[in-house]
């Protein structure tokens, strides 16, 4: 069974108004998941501090708890806000990506991730681009580290550069990272010259107004056979839905009928590698009309293939 892993306290993150990031975006994803009663629904639990030490040193989880404000907002550069709800919210978030590990990993099947502040742009020294804590990176780290893994594979296909993932496994041989990404675009990183200290990391530019074919003949071509070679005991998503061409901050212009396609082709590799094991986790999406769509029709496809 699909497990869909969600806590109120994301709602609770705030950033000022007429922010793309905003609780709005979890509020459209669970109305849009509400009709799909195979969900097995439970709560996000709050991170470890041990389970962020695998990735982030402890002078970035000190630096994240000072700059909570008591009351208002506060800044953290040009993109990424705290309010008073906002630490809370990101330890839940990294918690829910670790007990989504844990889940699938001890009872098998999928599961997705419906919570907020995302975390893929988030450096081990450097919250950014909306992010606080790197949720995709501790997961892995969680998987090798806690359950023995010998691989895990991450696919981003937010469309956004990965940067913070990237820069939280670059040195770790155990890790896949792939990320495909609109290119010029934030945060100018992503170049496939980037390869991470053990050849692990690989990016797939996409360039602006490519559409969905492009898309899928890169994955096609590139990013599948790399799975298929590497056999990971695990699949890990980071799920972002804003290369949606309804989305306001690129210009991709997949459709939803591209990311069904793409899960749907995931699916099947996690099928013959690990045991149909994907953990997906929510990263963008900014239409909100869009990224309910794109979300339900990801899970679906979750379900349909934890059927089979």
């Amino acid at each position: 069974m699909t497990v869909l892993f969600t806590h109120p306290s994301s709602l609770d993150h705030a950033t000022p108004e007429g922010h793309p990031e905003r609780a709005a975006r979890v509020e459209a994803i669970l109305k849009a998941l509400a009709p799909f009663d195979t969900l097995n629904r439970k709560d996000a639990p709050e991170v470890t501090d041990a389970a962020l030490l695998r990735v982030h040193p402890q002078r970035h989880i000190d630096a994240i708890t000072a700059a909570s404000p008591v009351s208002g907002l506060a800044q953290l550069d040009a993109d990424t806000w705290m309010s008073p709800g906002s630490l809370r919210a990101a330890r839940h978030a990294a918690g829910g990506a670790i007990a989504a590990v844990d889940e699938v990993l001890s009872n098998g099947g999928n599961a997705f991730v419906a919570m907020r502040p995302p975390g893929h742009h988030a450096e081990k020294t450097t919250p950014m681009g909306f992010c606080l804590f790197g949720n995709v990176a501790a997961a892995a780290k969680h998987a090798l580290d806690m359950h023995g893994l010998a691989r895990v594979a991450i696919v981003d296909f937010d469309v956004h550069h990965g940067n913070g993932t990237q820069d939280l496994l670059w040195d770790e041989e155990r890790v896949l990272f792939i990320s495909s990404h609109q290119m010029p675009l934030w945060p100018g990183t992503g170049d496939v010259e980037e390869r991470g200290a053990h050849g692990n990391i690989m990016n797939v530019p996409l360039p602006p107004e490519s559409g969905g074919a492009q898309m899928r003949e890169a994955y096609e071509s590139k990013v599948f056979p790399a799975l298929e070679a590497y056999r990971p005991d695990l699949l890990i998503l980071s799920a972002g839905f804003d290369a949606h061409k309804d989305d306001p901050l690129a210009n991709l212009n997949w459709t939803t009928a591209d990311f069904v396609w793409l899960t749907q082709a995931l699916c099947d590799i996690a099928a013959r590698h690990c045991e149909g094991r994907i953990v997906s986790i929510l990263e963008g999406g900014y239409d909100l009309d869009a990224l309910a769509e794109a979300v339900a029709a990801h899970v679906n496809v979750l379900i349909e293939k934890e059927k089979r």
